[in-house]
């Protein structure tokens, strides 16, 4: 694996490629947590595309103190945010049901259970989609792309006990949203 601070020292001086080789490393990460984030594959690409660009010119400003991809995601949160709040609030159905159609499905399922997994990722996408920003992102950010307490407070900046609070309050809402769809019988 190629060290992150010395790509940013050769991106530093002038050599683009290693802040290629950056981009390549983080870019699909970096794109499945804003698609989640975001509900919108389309916007997704573009906050993603915001971000690496922001990136690459405040390069320089990158003081080191946190990981490299932390920073980015702080950069790609704060673009998706920005772009949400200068779009309409809600997605159509069909929109949403077109969004989970990218879910990847388990190619070893039969035709029946394909059916049976799309419905449900178009349910868990439905939930998240009436989830709050706020919620959203720490729900994605720790059920999604699997990051710790510690690691979510980092990249949204917010104290770990808002962190906590915020993924409880999640947690309970998506459990409420999804209810019905997993027969969940427990309170």
């Amino acid at each position: 694996m190629v060290d992150d601070d010395r790509l940013i020292d050769e991106a530093l001086t002038g050599n683009s490629a290693a802040f290629g080789d950056l981009v390549r490393k983080y870019q699909d990460r970096l794109y499945n947590t804003i698609a989640h984030v975001t509900g919108s594959p389309e916007d997704a690409r573009d906050v993603v595309q915001d971000a690496f660009v922001q990136a690459f010119v405040k390069l320089e400003t990158f003081q080191r103190t946190s990981a490299f991809y932390t920073w980015l995601y702080r950069i790609a949160f704060n673009a998706a945010i920005s772009r949400k709040r200068r779009q309409k609030p809600t997605l159509s159905v069909e929109r949403q049901r077109e969004q989970a159609g990218e879910e990847p499905v388990d190619g070893r399922a039969g035709p029946g259970e394909r059916l049976e997994q799309q419905e449900l990722a178009t349910q868990v996408h439905t939930a998240l989609a009436k989830l709050s920003e706020e919620h959203r992102v720490v729900i994605v950010l720790r059920e999604i792309d699997g990051h710790d307490y510690d690691a979510i407070a980092e990249i949204l900046e917010l104290p770990l006990g808002t962190v906590r609070s915020r993924l409880h309050r999640a947690r309970l809402q998506l459990r409420d949203e999804l209810k019905q769809v997993l027969q969940l019988d427990h309170p």
